[in-house]
């Protein structure tokens, strides 16, 4: 199956170590001097309608997707201990008064 990087950015990404939806595909890394896509990245979901900032971006590694499907990008992703999940429960209101 042939794709372009237009289509790409419309899959959404299912990780299936657990089953979650980590979004669509934002952008993509190319390695220029191979000519090789290294990466694929998922923008971080934007807090309070984008004006205090988005969360981290999500680069998954080229070897660590399975399959490409018509309408969605199977992962085998694990995120590194301590990233995502801690940020999401700590408060607006702690990341601004420390």
């Amino acid at each position: 199956m042939l794709c372009r990087l237009s289509d790409l950015r419309d899959k959404e990404v299912v990780n299936i170590t657990n089953g979650s939806c980590m979004g669509c595909v934002s952008d993509v890394e190319i390695d220029t001097c191979c000519a090789k896509v290294t990466a694929i990245i998922i923008y971080g979901r934007s807090r309070l309608f984008g004006l205090l900032g988005r969360e981290e971006d999500t680069v998954i590694c080229w070897d660590e997707i399975q399959c490409i499907g018509e309408d969605t990008v199977l992962v085998k992703y694990c995120p590194p201990p301590g990233a995502a999940s801690c940020r999401r429960r700590e408060s607006i209101l702690d990341r601004l008064f420390g």
